[in-house]
């Protein structure tokens, strides 16, 4: 515990994981969803975890490696106690579905002095998570002599390719039996797991070449003993050995993005770029000059595909299960490490760097008629299918360009410019929301001064300017924000209907001259859309957080008829209000995307990009979206 957790005890780490301890795995240790959860030990609660265990979730995106480093002071002759392996291993068992731990990596120095009776022992403690966790060891120099042409020996005979052959995850060893690989199915994909002798000779270069020849799409994690060492800074640079790997292997293939070794300390970590100019992550991971011979430490690579990052948490299962209030001062300190090179994340944009060897195909375009469930009483994009202004990127969409409705109901929107902006008020664009349907855009360059921008409108008479909806409705967008977000576009709108609330009787508003209804961008970047409903005097408002800008989201207003709910790339949104909101006080004026009136009157236009805008009257659940959301 650090000096700052004793002084503060709701510190977030000392609070959640080492407030308390279950005998076996009431600490829940979920280093990529929240750090662990301990709780008073109970029977209770030790049911629950049991319940988790072997749950393993292969297409959530959230995924744990755990990698266990040298383990040779818990196995030295007879002063050997295998107690805190064994509790890193009943840890990983219990939590396996909690945290979804899809395997373990042992990285080599499984005893002290490779003898038949250590080595048995060792194997004998790896029983307690066979079977239910699979996972990989390899040899360390103090397991074995020489390279891994070596032949026959006691850590061969425990550890060798027989002990994995019934895993889900093995695929196969080298013909000298020292080299092994796994693959794993894992937020929705396959990873391979390269687990290398301490001294790969040629043969085992060339094996392990074959193996990634073998599945040049998977994204690799090679294993090793010796591969960096460290800096007390915790400056990483290669080992000779590592250097010949990095040479002989690593570098001429892009599939291998993170190489983990043991054998030196202090921990440290490196990043360098291979021969396709891209990121390979190698770290140090090495414990056994801590108190009791590193307890069992386990470290989690916590792989979270959402937010692109990876994770990264160290302790020590055995001294977690411990009575905090029982613990030594060695105990305490070293029940986590949190330093640098211990507790960190790494931002991993995983789709980008694995483009080179598995690219993801890009979405197809769908036709509008596959969009289109019922109930769609307006749909709108800007392709071929629905203007005629694209194929040219930054080409200006004029005043009086049409954008059909697509639905056939006549709800065609009409280009025209605010003041006197200029032509690129409003130009096409190919650029598209990965999910939208149509591959097309408009890109709206609107400011408040002078009033700037464009704005597509309906029809005087068009149908959707009265239509009421008060059976409920949903209202879709997608939009992206320029980065950098330039200039003052406070309370810009996106789409609104015109005309004031007051004309439809309204009183309760912020004022009577905004329109009945509005979705907006606050100075915040908050989304806001107010309505004022048919039925009811009131203008509920849903608020969203702070949106991004740079990249494409998906808006959804949900609307059931009582209550609505504002969506953001199909999570809903906190600040959505209760009170009762039925239909959309529309004024049989035209519905417009691209700004929003206050008086009648436009005073800036929309910037940013909009896409594929879709209006249904009736709720839609988030499965039937325009992009489909999980």
């Amino acid at each position: 515990m650090t000096a700052a957790e004793q002084q503060n005890p709701l510190h977030r780490r000392s609070l959640l994981r080492a407030a308390a301890a279950l005998p076996v795995a009431g600490a829940a240790v979920a280093a990529f969803e929240t750090p662990a959860r301990a709780s008073a030990a109970s029977a209770a609660a030790t049911a629950s975890s049991a319940a988790h265990a072997g749950r393993f979730d292969p297409r959530s995106p959230r995924f744990a490696l755990a990698v266990l480093p040298d383990t040779q002071y818990l196995f030295d002759a007879d002063s050997a106690d295998p107690a805190p392996l064994r509790e890193t291993f009943r840890h990983l068992v219990a939590e396996r579905g909690e945290a979804n731990i899809a395997f373990m990596t042992h990285l080599g120095d499984v005893t002290e002095h490779g003898t038949e009776d250590e080595i048995e022992r060792a194997a004998d403690t790896f029983r307690t998570i066979h079977g239910k966790v699979p996972y990989s060891v390899l040899a360390g120099n103090h397991d074995i002599t020489g390279d891994d042409q070596r032949g026959d020996s006691a850590y061969l005979a425990a550890f060798g390719p027989a002990r994995y052959a019934s895993m889900p995850t093995y695929r196969g060893a080298s013909p000298d039996g020292y080299n092994t690989y796994h693959v794993l199915k894992a937020a929705d994909r396959s990873w391979l797991v390269l687990a290398l002798d301490w001294r790969i000779s040629d043969k085992g270069l060339r094996w392990a070449q074959s193996v990634l020849d073998k599945h040049p799409t998977l994204p690799a994690v090679l294993t090793t003993h010796d591969i960096a060492w460290s800096d007390d800074d915790g400056t990483a640079q290669l080992s000779d050995n590592g250097k010949r790997l990095w040479d002989g292997l690593v570098r001429g293939n892009d599939q291998i993005f993170l190489a983990l070794g043991g054998h030196y300390w202090p921990p440290g970590r490196t990043v360098l770029r291979n021969d396709d100019d891209n990121d390979v992550h190698v770290h140090i991971t090495n414990y056994q000059d801590r108190y009791y011979g590193g307890a069992g430490m386990i470290r989690t690579y916590g792989f979270d595909l959402a937010r692109g990052v990876i994770d990264v948490e160290t302790f020590s299962p055995w001294l977690l299960s411990r009575d905090p209030g029982k613990r030594s001062l060695l105990e305490a300190e070293t029940v986590e490490l949190t330093g640098p090179t211990d507790r960190f994340s790494l931002d991993i944009n995983f789709d980008e760097r694995f483009k080179g060897f598995a690219p993801v195909a890009a979405p197809k375009p769908r036709p509008a008629s596959a969009v289109m469930p019922r109930g769609t009483v307006a749909y709108w994009r800007f392709d071929a299918s629905g203007t005629t202004a694209g194929g040219t990127a930054g080409k200006p969409v004029a005043n009086g360009a049409v954008v059909r409705d697509l639905t056939g109901n006549g709800n065609d929107l009409t280009v025209s410019r605010l003041a006197s902006s200029g032509s690129d008020a409003v130009t096409w664009s190919p650029d598209h929301h990965p999910g939208q349907p149509a591959h097309a855009s408009l890109r709206f360059d609107g400011g408040k001064s002078p009033d700037r921008g464009a704005i597509l409108s309906t029809a005087a008479r068009a149908a959707l300017n009265a239509e009421k909806f008060t059976r409920g409705y949903t209202i879709e967008t997608f939009i992206r924000l320029p980065e950098p977000f330039e200039g003052d576009h406070a309370w810009m709108g996106i789409l609104s209907w015109e005309g004031r609330n007051g004309d439809a009787g309204k009183t309760t508003g912020w004022s009577p001259l905004e329109p009945t209804c509005s979705l907006n961008l606050s100075s915040e970047r908050f989304l806001q859309f107010v309505v004022y409903p048919e039925r009811q005097d009131a203008d509920p408002t849903s608020w969203s957080h702070a949106v991004p800008v740079g990249r494409w989201m998906h808006i959804a207003l949900v609307n059931d008829g009582r209550r609505t709910v504002m969506y953001v790339d199909g999570s809903k949104i906190a600040r959505n209000p209760s009170q009762l909101s039925t239909g959309i006080a529309t004024l049989g004026k035209p519905f417009v995307i691209g700004a929003t009136q206050f008086d009648e009157r436009f005073g800036q236009g929309f910037y940013g990009w909009i896409g594929d805008t879709r209006i249904v009257n009736r709720a839609l659940p988030v499965r039937e979206f325009l992009t489909p959301f999980e």
